[in-house]
């Protein structure tokens, strides 16, 4: 069974730097996008970044300058590096997929989700 696994979240003062993980595990054959979402306390779930398979990034306009999404396509893993964090920040950061696994072809998954707060 195909997993996404986060890790990095915790607590930060603004000006400070997070490096968030997400590895996927299971029968992989293949991973096409990879991407960070946020919501923030009582907002909806937006789009913070996406990587291609090729190494084609993208981000929102809110990250863009203080965020980089990069992927180890070996370890099947997406990582986001979050610097000059803001208290607008605060979320709950999860990462997605789209994986081609045993018997499933490509699927969309999502990770548990991970909490970065930005506080002094």
């Amino acid at each position: 069974q195909v997993q996404l696994v986060e890790s990095g979240g915790g607590l930060v003062q603004p000006g400070g730097s997070l490096r968030l993980s997400c590895a996927a595990s299971g029968v992989i054959f293949s991973i096409n996008d990879m991407g960070w979402y946020r919501q923030p306390p009582g907002k909806q779930r937006e789009l913070v970044a996406t990587i291609t398979r090729g190494f084609v990034t993208n981000y929102a306009d809110s990250v863009k300058g203080r965020f980089t999404i990069s992927r180890d396509n070996a370890k099947n893993t997406v990582y986001l590096q979050m610097n000059s964090l803001k208290p607008e920040d605060r979320a709950v950061y999860y990462c997605n997929a789209d994986i081609w696994g045993r018997g499933t072809g490509y699927r969309t998954y999502w990770g548990q989700g991970t909490q970065v707060t930005v506080s002094s």
